[in-house]
């Protein structure tokens, strides 16, 4: 049975790419039926009798101008059903006895119905049985009402009910193929999306984790070689400090760059991401650092959502960071995390007075540092469909104010636009 299956596929491969072959070879097969049924004679007695008659030559003729007539049957389906239904209307009126051309114009009628749409398939078939019908009813050699005409008509409307199937089977598996093949796109377009949008955020988050340490252990470092000679023991807290700091930076990339790892890698760190949670331990390292940072208001009304509570921290330590970069000797920070309604409200403020750059908006006061820190801050808020603003304070210092959801958005429409302060951070 698989061998019978398997021959039988390649049979049909082989008829589906050589179209010309099989019309040649339906063709033959049809003038052989047409030629078998002009042999035999209708018999109310007990069914048709053969060899009592024997076909014309004229019918001859036409039996073999209309089966070579559906040759062509694929490529012009209208003109080879008009051929040969004048040819079966010739043989049923001029031919003695009548030559059975009805057979051919029944397979053109069915390639038409096939290739065509409903209402053209019904409008042709109609007119098509009607004027067979007609014909042989009043040219015919029968009666008008005898089983042989009506036998037309019927045939006629199966070929059109049969075409008309198969066209519709066709139409059913194409749209289900094409949904197949676009479901399979848009599934690799969201696997292309996933893997852009997370190596988007693993490029933040070791924007934020380098930033932020080797931001400390430069400080640290030029204290320690401050005051190596003159204060070796100050000079060691900053050298422990640096030692922390490092280790620290080390440890987040561990994590950052676990989620790079392949299915046989060894297994990523398990330890949660950070959040506001850590919050004082952030700050902390930033006052051992020489800044003076004061919590002014964290939220205490439980947990923000994940997405959110990482946002905040990242943003504080980003901001915190450039204070540190660029705010200039004996500048003071404050921060400032509350919720207001549906939102979580992250401010950064200093009195720093850095140097004014000649790019930045009047008023501003520190140079930028070429770096993506305030880029990273706005397209992390964009991404939880939040705003961020950045700029020079009123009577001097830089203000980072982010506004953020506690909702993400569901419906994944474009982020709206931040208000795009001066890129004064870097």
């Amino acid at each position: 049975m698989t061998t019978l299956g398997s021959g039988l596929a390649r049979g049909r491969r082989w008829l589906r790419g050589h179209p010309l072959a099989f019309d040649g070879a339906l063709a033959a097969a049809v003038l052989a039926c047409m030629v078998c049924a002009s042999f035999t004679e209708p018999s109310t007695g007990h069914g048709p009798t053969f060899g009592v008659r024997a076909p014309a030559p004229g019918g001859v003729l036409l039996m073999v101008l209309a089966a070579a007539a559906l040759v062509q049957r694929r490529h012009r389906p209208m003109g080879v059903l008009a051929a040969t239904g004048v040819l079966a209307a010739a043989g049923l009126v001029l031919a003695d006895p009548p030559a059975p051309v009805v057979i051919s114009t029944v397979v053109a009628l069915f390639t038409v119905a096939a290739r065509t749409d409903r209402p053209t398939t019904w409008r042709v078939g109609l007119l098509t049985a009607l004027v067979l019908t007609v014909a042989a009813m009043v040219a015919g050699s029968t009666p008008w009402y005898s089983q042989e005409n009506v036998g037309v008509l019927a045939w006629t409307g199966l070929a059109c009910a049969a075409g008309d199937a198969v066209r519709s089977r066709r139409a059913f598996v194409d749209a289900i193929r094409e949904r197949a093949e676009r479901a399979e796109r848009t599934r690799e377009e969201e696997a292309r999306r996933r893997v852009a949008e997370e190596r988007l955020r693993i490029a933040r988050d070791l924007h934020d984790v380098v930033a932020h340490h080797i931001a400390l252990v430069n400080v640290q470092a030029g204290v320690a070689a401050h005051v190596m000679d003159r204060r070796p023991d100050q000079a060691k807290e900053a050298l422990a400090h640096v030692r922390a700091a490092s280790r620290s930076a080390l440890d987040e990339l561990r994590s950052t760059v676990g989620l790079l790892r392949q299915s046989g890698d060894p297994a990523a760190p398990t330890e949660p991401a950070p959040g506001l949670a850590v919050l004082g331990d952030l700050v902390g390292t930033f006052r051992n650092a020489g800044l003076p940072v004061e919590v002014a208001c964290a939220d205490r009304d439980g947990p923000l959502p994940s997405a959110v509570d990482l946002t905040a921290y990242r943003v504080v330590q980003e901001a915190l960071t450039n204070v540190r970069k660029h705010a200039g000797a004996g500048a003071r920070a404050e921060v400032s995390v509350i919720r207001v309604g549906a939102t979580a409200e992250v401010t950064v403020i200093d009195d720093g007075a850095g140097a004014v750059p000649a790019a930045t908006v009047p008023g501003a006061r520190r140079a930028d540092g070429g770096g993506h820190g305030l880029v990273g801050m706005r397209e992390r808020v964009a991404a939880l469909g939040g705003t961020l603003t950045a700029g020079p304070r009123y009577g001097g210092g830089f203000r980072v104010h982010a506004i953020l959801p506690l909702t993400s958005r569901a419906d994944g429409a474009k982020a709206p636009h931040t208000a795009d302060g001066t890129g004064g951070h870097g």
